[in-house]
């Protein structure tokens, strides 16, 4: 195995020893609730069980763990064929989400057949941010994690489970199916996927339109029909944003089986990895000979992974709070210092939209995440002894799995890309460092995604101009007063503002200008879509406005640059004598649910420690 590199042993050490205390505690709760009675269906009451058996039909004996009168072959402390319980994120609005519709019955026939039983044990939210952006919704879609995190958890509490399939894709879901799960570390958890729709309207092609249609130059109708053309069926959006970057995470922590991530769906290989999946969660489920929890198997060198996989790709700014918030459920603590500390040594090694122009099939076509798993393991950026749910090592991942005559079986992964254009070695990679950098400055902290911005673009240097809601901003852009070289500043978006809604509607607008000339970049205590593609953006600035943050006091005209190259955010004013934003010049949160989630909003961690109600002190 290639030694590891320095600096990936040395933050993963550091993150070992900050994270020592917490992490232990949490070990000590996973083990006090296996060794509790509460966690073995034989201890349960009656009634209980009966309730919980009342639907499974002719699995209803083995839910039950019933057994004869008890023989020297079978004594009554034999342990019970396991029982898998599914969460599912099921709903037939979402695209990606329509095709788990049949998995349940899928994995049930599958587990049966394997000698164990499987039940749905609960469903959680599944929003599209899609539908949502820049509209009432979004200022929802962060805080779903949250909920689908509470939702799962409460999916898992009634203690008849052995193991969990997680089946969910997009943007919060996952996220919030792994901090659930967390909570119930003490099982194994496999995450089953559902797979991209086939590749449509090119995105390219997509955005043209969408910043023609913002320029006035195309029709209503022509934006429908490229829109639909791009999005045409069932799966994930072929672009790669946060959808697509959890599937790599998935893969690269080890919670997928091999390969599974961007199999279409409806594909015969994606039936059999459903399959597989839940053979596998049958053969690793506590009781059994090999039990892999989930609160074991992600350790601090899972998550240094994910961190390394992010880079290398080019993935979503949106896992900058994803992954903290995730690690914080293991009782780990993340900080964007490790982000910042990890992209210097690492290379993107691939160009997917909007960091190229490939979506996420040709990705899968050119070698795909056995490629990528494999390049980084032997540049010693990943580490191979990590746990998975699959075999002994991180580099049974370097391989792809493929149906020879309808049988299930891995294969090494190209040892070549078969697009250099799409996926390159680490050896000679798109670019040296990985495509998300951390700013920090008098502005605060804040993160970049500069993959596919310009090298030219990466130093901006122009004066504020203010906004309190993107509504505010579009009026600007269609009145002309944009027309000019400016760091759009939008403040009052952050997790306690009002959720930290994405902000990528204004995409279209702000390429637009920069396509006239205008030297353009964003500034933002909110979000930016895990699409985030040609402006300069520096998001989730933190301290946020209505915590007191310094972009709060910033107005039009102060000089602000924006510095990727050596990762600053500076203001060139003397902000220390002007008011701080907070709570009373922030609008009151009425209407579309939003009351409903103030507790939430006002409980909520800043953007390094997650935004959300999982986190950890750094």
């Amino acid at each position: 195995m290639t030694e590891l590199h320095d600096r990936v042993a040395s933050v993963t050490e550091r993150i070992r020893q900050r994270s020592h205390d917490r992490r232990q505690a949490y070990l000590a709760d996973i083990a006090a609730m296996e060794a509790s009675p509460d966690s073995d269906r034989r201890q349960v009451g009656c009634s209980n069980m009966a309730h919980a058996a009342a639907a499974a039909g002719e699995d209803q004996q083995s839910v039950l763990a019933a057994t004869d009168t008890p023989t020297a072959d079978r004594p009554t402390t034999e342990r019970p064929a396991a029982n898998i319980g599914i969460i599912t994120a099921y709903n037939d609005m979402l695209s990606a989400h329509q095709p788990f519709e049949a998995y349940p019955q899928v994995i049930r026939a599958a587990a049966r057949a394997a000698g164990g039983t499987a039940q749905v044990a609960g469903g959680v939210p599944a929003m599209c941010d899609g539908v949502t952006q820049g509209r009432p919704g979004m200022e929802l879609s962060l805080l779903s994690r949250d909920v689908i995190a509470m939702a799962t958890a409460v999916g898992l509490s009634h203690g008849v489970y052995d193991a969990a399939l997680c089946l969910g894709v997009c943007d919060k879901i996952v996220p919030g199916l792994i901090i659930g799960a967390l909570s119930f570390g003490h099982l194994p958890v496999i995450f089953v996927p559902a797979g991209p729709m086939t590749s449509g309207l090119p995105n390219a092609e997509k955005a043209t339109i969408r910043k023609a249609f913002a320029r006035g130059e195309a029709s209503r109708e022509d934006l429908l029909r490229s829109e639909v053309a791009a999005y045409h069926g069932p799966g994930t959006c072929t672009f790669y944003g946060t959808a697509n970057s959890n599937q790599m995470l998935m893969e690269v922590m080890g919670l997928h089986l091999p390969g599974a991530a961007f199999v279409n769906p409806h594909d015969d290989l994606r039936h059999a990895l459903t399959v597989a999946a839940t053979e596998r969660a049958i053969e690793i489920a506590r009781g059994g000979a090999n039990p892999r929890p989930i609160g074991q198997c992600l350790d601090e060198r899972s998550f240094v992974n994910a961190i390394i996989g992010l880079h290398a790709t080019g993935g979503s700014t949106n896992h900058t709070l994803h992954l903290p918030a995730m690690a914080a459920a293991a009782g780990i603590t993340l900080s964007w210092e490790d982000f910042a500390d990890l992209s210097e040594i690492t290379p993107l090694l691939a160009r997917v939209y909007p960091n190229g122009q490939a979506d996420v099939n040709h990705f899968h076509a050119a070698g795909g995440m056995g490629y990528v798993i494999g390049e980084l393991l032997g540049a010693g950026l990943l580490d191979g002894s990590a746990a998975t749910i699959a075999g002994d090592s991180l580099a049974d991942y370097a391989s792809e799995p493929v149906l020879a005559e309808g049988t299930l079986r891995w294969r090494p992964a190209p040892k070549s890309s078969l697009d250099p254009e799409i996926l390159r070695p680490a050896s000679d990679p798109h670019a040296a460092n990985g495509g998300l950098r951390m700013l920090d400055g008098d502005l605060g902290k804040a993160v970049i995604k500069i993959s596919a911005v310009a090298e030219d673009r990466h130093v901006i240097e122009a004066p504020a101009a203010v906004f309190t809601d993107e509504a505010a901003v579009k009026t600007a852009y269609a009145e002309g007063r944009l027309n000019r070289d400016a760091v759009i500043v939008v403040r009052g978006q952050g997790p306690q503002a009002n959720g930290m809604p994405e902000l990528h509607s204004l995409t279209p607008m702000l390429a637009n200008l920069q396509d006239q000339g205008f030297a353009i970049a964003l500034v933002t205590d909110g979000r930016m879509s895990g699409a985030s593609g040609t402006v300069p953006a520096a998001i989730h600035v933190t301290p946020e406005a209505v915590a007191g943050g310094a972009i709060g006091r910033v107005q039009d005209g102060d000089m602000i640059r924006l510095d990727a190259r050596v990762g600053t955010l500076g203001v060139a004013a003397d902000l220390s004598a002007r008011p701080a934003f907070g709570p009373v010049n922030h609008a009151p949160q009425r209407g579309f649910a939003r009351p409903l989630f103030s507790a939430m909003r006002a409980a909520s961690a800043s953007a390094e420690q997650g935004a959300g109600l999982t986190f950890t002190e750094i």
